[in-house]
């Protein structure tokens, strides 16, 4: 998503500046490109030989340094980037930003860039300025402006040991920010419910049945909706990766079996325009959850083994399919091991699935666990579409292509 982009960082002087070398590593990994503009404080808390070595770019933080590129760098900055994020962004720069004061290299590079390209702002400081009037009223200003979003601080310690709201947030959740402020929000008004992970089916206690899913793929799928402009509800059974949602897109709903699974799917389908079903859900669960430990002579029958007596799970693809308007597109995940596409074929239709996205355990780089998918998009149409290895973002990013555009 950041492949060939112009990203502009602007530092101001609080002391989660030091976080942000690491941050520009991860975008320059995405693939972009990145430059950096500072205040002057910024520099006390991050070296500017540490941002130009990270950046592999000179740092602009003197508006009448003789070294700069440019006589107007604050102006050939705006022009050169596809996208700012300003983090973090002290008290002091973001009332700078709403009285649109520019008076150093970052704030008249801000002011330059407002008006034409995203912004993402993401305010760190004391929960006491955090608080005050003039921030809050602050933030409200710029959030008001069509090409800023700005991110809400975290709460976590403070750089003086209190508990409270004003922490950067953790930098996944900026790039993601990023990523979203770039891309076209062709799913804006959107509703689409997804389910991400494994489900739980309770032995007792401290037992349980489940799989290998890790939500990677689904969750990938939320992130990308989100992006688009998508209201996202995701139903997460036991996942292993974080959920990103730095403005709101997304609603979380956690459901560990698979019968919360379906009654939050359910419950929320009729207000969805789409549902992804994505999540591996246990096809039988325990015909009876013990109140303690079971030991094993609960489990014994006589001297030839153990015994668990297993009942069906709501069938939650087949459930939305029965109750699907014209208006409603249902699309399914397979995971097959042998006869892959006869078995995707005869799910979709037996469950009215649109389409059914289909994946082996046969092929390498593919199933749980993995960062790497390949899939194969079958849909009721006739239509075939097979993806090749590559990361489950970039196969969420083609999944949407092909079934939403």
């Amino acid at each position: 998503m950041l492949q060939g982009k112009h990203i502009l960082v602007g530092i101001s002087g609080g002391i989660a500046a030091y976080k942000i070398p690491e941050l520009i590593r991860s975008l320059v990994k995405a693939g972009a490109e990145v430059k950096v503009t500072t205040t002057k404080n910024a520099l006390q808390f991050v070296t500017e030989l540490t941002l130009q070595t990270v950046s592999g770019s000179r740092v602009y933080s003197d508006v009448f340094a003789a070294i700069n590129e440019h006589s107007t760098e604050h102006i050939s900055l705006p022009d050169w980037c596809d996208a700012m994020i300003v983090a973090p962004a002290t008290a002091n720069v973001v009332a700078k930003m709403a009285a649109g004061i520019a008076d150093d290299a970052l704030t008249t590079t801000i002011c330059s860039c407002t008006a034409r390209k995203p912004i993402v702002v993401a305010p760190a400081m004391n929960d006491k300025m955090w608080e005050s009037p003039a921030t809050q009223k602050a933030i409200e200003t710029i959030r008001s402006w069509e090409n800023v979003r700005v991110i809400e601080p975290a709460e976590g310690v403070l750089a003086c040991g209190v508990v409270g709201k004003g922490r950067l947030p953790e930098l996944e959740q900026l790039q993601e920010a990023l990523e979203y402020a770039l891309t076209p929000k062709t799913m804006a008004g959107k509703r689409v419910l997804i389910t991400a992970g494994g489900t739980q089916e309770k032995i007792d206690p401290v037992r349980f049945i489940s799989n290998y899913s890790t939500g990677k793929m689904g969750v990938a799928l939320a992130h990308a909706c989100a992006r688009r402009g998508a209201q996202v509800t995701l139903v997460c059974g036991s996942i292993c990766v974080p959920v990103y949602n730095p403005f709101g897109q997304l609603t979380r709903i956690d459901a560990l079996s698979a019968q919360e699974m379906y009654e939050a799917c359910v419950t929320a389908w009729s207000q969805q325009d789409s549902a992804i079903l994505c999540a591996a859900v246990a096809d039988f669960a325990p015909e009876q959850v013990a109140d303690n430990k079971i030991k094993k002579e609960g489990f014994r029958i006589q001297d030839s083994g153990f015994s668990l007596q297993l009942k069906e799970t709501p069938d939650i693809a087949k459930t939305l399919g029965a109750s699907k308007r014209k208006d409603q597109q249902l699309i399914g995940f397979a995971l097959e091991t042998e006869h892959e596409k006869e078995n995707a074929l005869h799910k979709m239709e037996r469950k009215n699935l649109d389409a059914i996205v289909l994946n082996s355990l046969r092929d390498k780089g593919a199933g749980f666990g993995a960062d790497t998918n390949i899939v194969t998009i079958l849909q009721a149409d006739g239509t075939v579409t097979a993806l090749p290895l590559q990361s489950k973002a970039l196969i969420s990013e083609e999944i949407l292509r092909v079934l939403f555009s």
